[in-house]
């Protein structure tokens, strides 16, 4: 079982992991699946001050290079910037706005395929001819068409997967990682589709590139039999964890085991909430340093809605991922297209969070876990209930800090 050693100490103020170390960061995930339509660079820069205002201290953005799908998700050439979001020229406007309001770029690094732009061996588009990083068939697995090593990870099908074990590709991706860094002005990064390559080459990009903070998408399935979610998630969430002990604990994670379990449980199943050891049943019960906890996400949510957190249970979710350990990330579509009053309430967790200092390795203790009743302490700054059952802390000097649909929050 992972027991989220911190080896921290060694990376000095501004190594990697100091925001890690630091724990302060809230998320924001700054685009859905339809944004590629809407003027994107430019539409978020008018954002820029409420995002700031509001306290979150990163944004990730959508992949930033030219991409074969609009989405951004099929990269081609790596150091055009010009996309379907926008033009270079916007983008670094925006990227300045953000550098001025002290809230953190976040790239997302697609660096497990890339299309082709050349038919070559086998007739299959896995040549990279006329456009930087102009690899041949070797940079290509050979499950997916190439002439490279088989793949170090699961394969992304229906696209050329990168051969991490090639020295040329791993070069070319660092020098890319290196520019995006320190030339366009990208200060976090986003790893997708991580369970497609090794974390060890997550480590040595993060290591060369140096990154503020980093988080992988290590998406697999939760334990279920047949449609029905087992209890018990541990092997789900030590699989994450073997992936951030194989980046040299250098980048968290998302939560997936914490979203498959938080959107059950509001739907009259908050008993889910304690795991047999009395902690939180996600990432975060384990290694809350490295989770970064969330509701939803482009691919879950948005109009791809693969795998959506119950929309009637929103608020109680954003009452636990904010006032709980680990780094909760809020998803651009309840932020800014669910109305003001979801946005304000959300604003109004994370000034609670900020306030009553709670970071991702805050302790919790569990108070109540039941089917229509969830109730925690944390740090002892912070108690909070969501569903239906009626709760509140017994001693007096706790005030009622906010409350709204089936949730309610205390400070101290």
């Amino acid at each position: 079982m992972g027991n989220g050693n911190e080896s921290d100490q060694n990376n000095g103020q501004n190594g990697p992991v100091a925001a890690i170390r630091d724990g302060k960061e809230v998320l924001l995930q700054a685009f859905n699946w339809e944004s590629h339509k809407h003027d994107w660079w430019r539409t978020l820069e008018q954002k820029v001050p409420d995002i700031a205002k509001s306290g979150f201290t990163s944004a990730w953005l959508p992949p930033p290079t030219h991409s074969f799908a609009p989405e951004g998700y099929l990269p081609q050439n790596l150091y055009s910037l010009n996309s379907s979001y926008g033009s270079e020229h916007l983008l670094k406007a925006l990227l300045n706005k953000m550098k001025t309001y002290k809230v953190r770029a976040m790239a997302d690094i697609v660096i497990n395929h890339r299309t082709g732009t050349t038919k070559g061996h086998g007739g299959m588009y896995n040549r990279y001819d006329g456009i930087p990083l102009s690899w041949d068939e070797r940079a290509v697995t050979a499950c997916t068409g190439g002439k490279g090593n088989k793949s170090t990870g699961d394969n992304f099908n229906g696209v050329p997967n990168i051969d991490h074990t090639q020295d040329f590709v791993r070069k070319d991706i660092k020098d890319w990682l290196r520019w995006l860094r320190n030339t366009v002005g990208f200060q976090d990064f986003r790893f997708d589709f991580a369970r497609g390559y090794s974390p060890k080459y997550v480590k040595e990009y993060i290591e060369c590139a140096k990154p503020i903070f980093s988080v992988g998408e290590y998406w697999d399935s939760c334990n279920y039999k047949g449609t029905y979610l087992e209890y018990n998630q541990d092997a789900h969430r030590q699989r994450i964890i073997n992936w951030i002990d194989g980046t040299g604990q250098q980048s968290a994670a998302f939560d997936f085991t914490t979203k498959g379990i938080l959107q059950q449980a509001v739907k009259g199943e908050l008993w889910r909430l304690r795991d047999s050891q009395g902690k939180p049943p996600g990432l975060v019960g384990w290694w809350p340093s490295r989770a970064v906890t969330f509701l939803d996400n482009h691919d879950t949510g948005s109009t791809q809605a693969h795998w959506p957190f119950p929309s009637n249970n929103i608020m109680e979710g954003y009452a636990y991922i904010l006032t709980h350990p680990g780094i909760p990330s809020v998803f651009y579509d309840h932020f800014y297209d669910w109305g003001s009053s979801v946005h304000d309430q959300i604003v109004k967790l994370i000034d609670i969070r900020r306030n009553q200092g709670i970071t991702s390795r805050s302790p919790i203790n569990i108070l109540e876990a039941q089917p229509n009743l969830y109730a925690a302490n944390i740090g002892d700054k912070v108690a909070m209930k969501i569903g239906d059952g009626s709760w509140c802390p017994s001693a007096k000097e706790w005030t009622l800090a906010t409350s709204g649909h089936r949730y309610a929050v205390w400070k101290k």
